[in-house]
């Protein structure tokens, strides 16, 4: 098929990279020229793994494009995906503007039947939204369905190739057909196709975000509890996890939750639910915990030295996951601003991110280039991000790089008595039975 992607952001450029992947003739497009530049120069404006590999061949064997105008790529679309921006607004809402805009370029470059689908995480509603924007300029066919992603960051590449499940909403029978097609190289294990109304899909989305929130959030409610009541978090979680109704993901607790999606959705729900006059106490905890989480390792460096000022921390990750450079709404930004606020200096290193997080940071933190040199000197090491090159460190080479002995164990990844036998006082998360 002939796609047409708008947007080359996450979603929009893992998506389109994907789809030509399986063979289709697939043109992303961007109003920012030097990104699109970039893209046919083969630079990658985002960090996620395998994806510029996937670029670059598909580019080079002629199945990928990019472009900056729909007039070079919609007309003779079988389908064409929006896949922009809808950050939150002041209330949570989603702000549709980006949408909405790709929508009316869409309907003047429409030359035959089309399928526009929105790829965006939109509110319910969008897709008839959409829908009545384009009818009022043409008269071209078209039909609009939802197909919201589910793309974790770090995975995504698999995500797309091998999905738990596609969700597409429409209630065109000809949309159906074309992007079951679509997606039948993707679900040849049995992976379902869910179609469904396009409002089930949209709410879909964020009902699955709203849902891993509410595990994390509450895993990290035990772990408090375990803290104060001298229980180990790890067997608690192991516990829950064996019954099958339940199971072990999302169930491990840490320094609360960031990026692009689980936060932006919970805030988008809320909001939905109280536009139809509901209080959806359960995500406003949600939130809650999440943002005392963020300062959880504050304040236990508090409580072991008293005061912060004139300590030295070295934190091991920034970025909010491992495999990927995304800043927003990292925990690590929180507990830098609470520390350096606090009078403590601050050395971090991050083995992707340290490039984005130079921008957010400040000039107050200092950025190692690899992570016992950040330890050099350092009070206290924190374990931010579980990277996989921070899960065994050298406890002896830590104990002289160090001047002090307290390890903060952000992900509960270290071995207590492995960290205690070197001589470190060690800290995690919900493990004082440890």
């Amino acid at each position: 098929m002939k796609i047409t992607v708008v947007g080359t952001g996450y979603v929009g450029l893992v998506t389109g990279t994907c789809l030509a992947e399986a063979g289709n003739q697939v043109t992303c497009t961007d109003r920012d020229e030097g990104k699109i530049a970039g893209l046919r120069a083969g630079r990658i404006p985002i960090y996620e793994p395998g994806l510029e590999e996937l670029v670059v061949r598909n580019v080079r064997e002629q199945r990928l494009g990019f472009a900056t105008a729909l007039d070079e790529c919609v007309p003779g679309s079988d389908v064409v995906f929006i896949a922009v921006g809808t950050p939150p607004g002041e209330t949570g809402d989603a702000d549709l503007s980006h949408v909405m805009a790709a929508a009316e370029e869409i309907a003047r470059h429409l030359r035959q039947y089309t399928v526009v689908v929105n790829k965006s995480t939109v509110p319910v509603g969008s897709a008839r939204l959409v829908t009545e924007r384009i009818a009022a300029l043409t008269r071209v066919p078209f039909d609009v369905a939802s197909n919201p992603e589910f793309l974790k960051e770090g995975t995504a590449i698999d995500d797309f190739m091998r999905p738990d499940r596609v969700i597409v909403g429409t209630a065109s029978d000809r949309a159906r057909a074309i992007l079951g097609d679509l997606y039948a190289p993707f679900v040849r294990t049995e992976q379902p196709i869910l179609f469904m109304d396009a409002g089930s899909a949209e709410l879909a989305k964020y009902a699955a975000n709203a849902m891993l929130a509410i595990r994390i959030s509450f895993m990290n409610d035990v772990a408090a509890l375990c803290d104060r009541l001298g229980c180990d978090v790890d067997q608690v979680r192991r516990g829950l996890g064996a019954d099958r109704r339940i199971g072990h993901a999302f169930l491990f607790p840490g320094v609360g939750f960031g990026g692009s999606c689980l936060p932006k959705d919970v805030r988008a729900v809320m909001s939905m639910a109280r536009q139809q006059g509901l209080d959806f106490d359960l995500l406003r905890a949600v939130e809650r915990v999440n943002e005392r989480q963020k300062r959880l390792l504050f304040d236990k460096a508090l409580k072991h030295f008293g005061s912060l000022a004139g300590k030295r921390f070295a934190l091991w990750g920034l970025a909010f996951k491992p495999k990927t450079d995304d800043m927003r709404e990292a925990p690590s930004l929180t507990l830098v601003q609470l520390l350096t606020g606090a009078g403590a200096h601050v050395t971090a290193h991050d083995p992707v991110a340290a490039e984005v997080a130079s921008r957010l940071v400040g000039p107050h933190v200092e950025l190692a280039r690899e992570p016992y040199a950040a330890a050099e000197g350092a009070d206290a090491l924190v374990l931010v991000t579980e990277w996989s090159e921070f899960r065994s460190p050298d406890y002896a080479r830590l104990r002289r790089a160090m001047r002090g002995t307290l390890l903060l164990d952000g992900r509960n990844v270290w071995d207590p008595a492995r960290a205690r036998a070197a001589g470190f006082t060690y800290v995690g998360v919900g493990r004082a039975a440890g």
